[in-house]
């Protein structure tokens, strides 16, 4: 690691290490969005990328202040230690390759995710992130859309790569900016993923809309610089999302009509319904159709890894092409990732974590509407981060998050867990005070 980008993780690392709480949770969020995992110090024979030695510096305040003892565990934070857990001893015991990779990810999602759960307490604190992360996308947003006009990738300085594979990747004359992540696709993802939150705050405080529309503009523009399918599918969904606001009293029409939908769609197409993704990569662009053919390979070796899952090293047969920088097959799907590191199992314990930040969402949501003491209007906020989970789902059927993209999920989550446990505290005299 340079010295530039070894000086700002050390501030960071700094600021996470003793700083106050909310100086601590934007120390975070700046190394997720302006340092790379393309480099990183080896210790030990470990890789010490930037977000996992600020969650390092994470664990040792946490364990210094004793932060973890505060926390009110729910049923969000048992099975997301579950999931990790459990797909961790699954790989660990099946294969002897590639377990310090597969240790490093469970160690990364659950230290990322409690240090989020610690630092943030209550509304607050959300609404203190939202507009500092609106701050922060200022120059972010500025320097990928000069990258993506300039053909210079500014983040450079901070160790980011300049090329994906060797070579500037380029859609109908224009480049598809990177900036500080690993892929144009998880560049968009963040203002895919942030987008619907702001709009959420623009619904819930007429105070805070000035800060939501500059949010809403930087998401935008940095969709606009990956210029890829993904990010442009990821907005949609969030404008669909938020189109469905008026039934939120009666999402289980909804919920019945997708799954009418979809079942009437693979009655009458003449191919299996997860070949409607090539259908949707010819309006937005992208690899639709090779998503649709890995989902249908992996099935046909359903057999191979519905238990434990298999050596990605054997994913190379399954199509007549594979990813060039490592040989095998290219994983696109999430969903997929995890059957195939830990089985079916895995893949279980996935949906039904989604499954209930859905319903720890609703709850709250209904137990809103039912308290008439409330004078501020903090539903939207709620619906908000319901259909940040929505995005991240939909993108999952075309990517996975492999840099420093899924702290922004487990970020998203942990606040869903906060606030979860926010709703159901009997005693909210006890919260922590805002920013210490």
């Amino acid at each position: 690691m340079s010295a530039l980008p070894l000086g700002v993780l050390g501030l960071l690392f700094c600021l996470v290490l003793v700083g106050s709480r909310r100086l601590a949770l934007g120390a975070l969020m700046a190394g997720m969005l302006y340092l790379s995992t393309a480099e990183s110090l080896v210790v030990a024979g470990f890789a010490l990328y930037p977000m996992r030695a600020l969650e390092v510096a994470a664990l040792l305040r946490i364990l210094a202040r004793k932060e973890l003892s505060r926390l009110e565990f729910g049923r969000l934070d048992r099975l997301f230690l579950l999931l990790y857990a459990f797909t961790t001893i699954v790989f660990v015991l099946r294969s002897s390759e590639g377990v310090t990779f597969q240790l490093g990810v469970g160690v990364d999602a659950l230290l990322q995710y409690f240090a989020f759960r610690c630092l943030i307490s209550n509304l607050d604190d959300l609404r203190w992130l939202m507009r500092t992360l609106a701050i922060m996308l200022v120059p972010f947003t500025i320097l990928v859309l000069i990258e993506s006009l300039t053909f210079q990738n500014t983040f450079a300085v901070l160790g980011a790569k300049g090329l994906i594979g060797g070579e500037m990747w380029v859609r109908n004359g224009r480049l598809r900016a990177i900036g500080s992540f690993g892929h144009p696709s998880l560049l968009g993802t963040v203002g895919g993923a942030l987008l619907p939150i702001f709009m959420g705050l623009w619904f819930a405080r007429p105070s805070q809309r000035f800060t939501a529309l500059v949010g809403i503009v930087l998401c935008l523009g940095i969709v606009g610089a990956a210029n890829s399918g993904a990010p442009v599918i990821c907005v949609a969904t969030a404008v669909i999302g938020w189109m469905l606001w008026p039934m939120r009293r009666s999402m289980h029409l909804v919920r019945r009509s997708l799954v009418a939908f979809l079942a009437v769609m693979a009655l009458v197409m003449n191919a299996p319904i997860w070949y409607l993704l090539a259908r949707i990569s010819d309006l937005s662009g992208g690899g639709g159709y090779h998503r649709a053919v890995l989902l249908d390979v992996a099935f046909q070796n359903l057999d191979k890894w519905w238990l434990a899952g298999m050596p990605l090293r054997e994913t190379s047969q399954w199509l007549p092409y594979t990813n060039s920088m490592t040989g095998v097959v290219d994983m696109t799907n999430n969903f997929l990732s995890f059957g195939v590191t830990a089985g079916l199992g895995a893949v279980f314990l996935y949906i039904a974590l989604l499954t209930v930040a859905y319903k720890v969402l609703g709850s709250a949501m209904v137990s809103l509407r039912d308290d008439a003491s409330r004078e501020d209007n903090i539903e939207p906020i709620y619906w908000g981060l319901g259909v940040a989970v929505t995005v991240h789902i939909v993108n999952w059927f075309g990517i996975t998050y492999w840099d420093q993209t899924s702290s922004l999920w487990y970020l998203h989550l942990a606040i869903i867990g906060s606030l979860a446990a926010l709703r159901t505290s009997e005693d909210p005299a006890t919260e922590p005070q805002p920013g210490r």
